[in-house]
């Protein structure tokens, strides 16, 4: 083998190796926009592939539980029946689950439309602004619709460990932000496991 032929061996090696480091270290960003427009689009199939919905349910109810807490504490020392409308949508804090651990949720949470833990929220659906009442919802009409915001959210997003790509949302800068948080599964695969609404 010649010494050009060499050269030329080695920087195609060399080529082969930062692209793939490349593509690497781009998986999660790639993951994020093909997960983001499924959800968009309500493609189910797609959006299963990009979102542990186990582990994304199980955030939701800490989450969702932990706020309810939050608010709870707030009003202790004020009015009574906010405690008990508190307490209230603490006990719905399942169907809100339910409803946001899914294309529609996952959409809304994508789009800067993340849980409030408001009795009968539910998220937008597709094509609509707010979303119509699902099928099992009560027959008082109690569901809410959660506002699409005026503005698109900024966005900000990046690794937070070797393992954990992190995306947060804010709305303004006084605005409180929210995070998804994308887990890596096996070298290039990413998913869609938890929300952290404290940021």
């Amino acid at each position: 083998m010649s010494r050009t032929t060499r050269s030329v061996a080695t920087a195609l090696v060399v080529l082969i190796l930062v692209a793939a480091l490349a593509f690497i270290y781009a998986s999660p960003y790639i993951a994020l926009n093909r997960v983001k427009r499924a959800a968009d689009a309500r493609d189910a199939q797609t959006v299963n592939q990009y979102v542990d919905f186990p582990a994304l349910r199980a955030s939701l109810k800490e989450q969702v539980g932990a706020l309810l807490t939050r608010r709870v504490d707030i009003q202790k020392s004020g009015n009574p029946l906010a405690i008990i409308g508190a307490m209230i949508g603490a006990a719905l804090v399942g169907p809100l689950v339910d409803s946001y651990a899914t294309p529609d949720g996952v959409a809304a949470i994508l789009n800067g439309i993340p849980p409030r833990g408001d009795p009968g929220e539910q998220p937008p659906q597709a094509g609509s602004g707010s979303p119509a009442a699902p099928s099992n919802a009560p027959a008082s009409g109690v569901t809410t619709a959660q506002p699409a915001p005026k503005e698109p959210p900024q966005t900000t997003a990046g690794y937070r460990s070797l393992n954990t790509f992190v995306v947060t949302y804010r709305h303004g800068a006084g605005d409180a932000q929210y995070s998804a948080i994308f887990h890596r599964y096996g070298l290039v695969s990413w998913k869609l496991v938890a929300v952290d609404l404290n940021g």
